[in-house]
Order: structure tokens, then sequence, then C-alpha cells
């Protein structure tokens, strides 16, 4: 195999996101302008504690802001995906994309 097909579309994987409850909160998050703290949980069948870390990680790297607030007189926490976050996961998902169209 030459090199002249250009870099292989691994090189398009984003690290963070070869963690699969990572890369499921954010597929959580990309089609929604945010969702609650507890609603991400429940899709990505994880717990509190995990949740927190994965996210915590996710917003270390710029990718999910956090927001808290109350609705009504119960505290709430909203996850979205930043517009780097979003990037990224969608380059990601173009390299996972051609990686397994590499292999058909």
């Amino acid at each position: 195999m030459g090199g002249s097909q250009g870099p292989h579309p691994r090189h398009g994987l984003a690290p963070l996101l070869a963690s699969a409850v990572r890369l499921s909160i954010v597929a959580a998050l990309a089609p929604v302008e945010k969702a609650e703290f507890a609603y991400v949980r429940d899709l990505v069948e994880i717990t509190d504690s995990a949740r927190s870390k994965q996210v915590s990680r996710l917003e270390e790297a710029g990718w999910v802001t956090v927001e808290k607030g109350q609705v009504g007189r119960r505290p709430r926490t909203w996850l979205s995906l930043t517009e780097e976050g979003m990037t990224t996961y969608r380059r990601h998902l173009a390299a996972l994309t051609a990686i397994a169209g590499l292999l058909s």
C-alpha cells in the first residue's frame, strides 16, 4: 500500500472519544441545544458518579458546557455541546465511517 492516498483516516479520531461512555454522552448532546443531566444519565445508562467523571473530562477539553440552575425549587444541571465539541464529534464520526469504508 502506498502513501499517495493521503493519511489514514484514524488520524481524524479524537482520543478522548475512544471511551464508549464519552462518545455516547457527546452523541446524546449532538442533536439538542441542551439536555438535563438526568436525561443524559438515563439515555447512556450510567451512574451519576460515572456521568459526572466523564462530563468533567469533556468539559476540561472544552467540548461540553455545564449550566446549573433551578426549575421551581429544584436544582437542575444542563449539558450542552460546544461548537468545538460538535466539530470534534463530526470529525470523529467521519473518521470512523472512512475506516469502516476501507474495510468494506
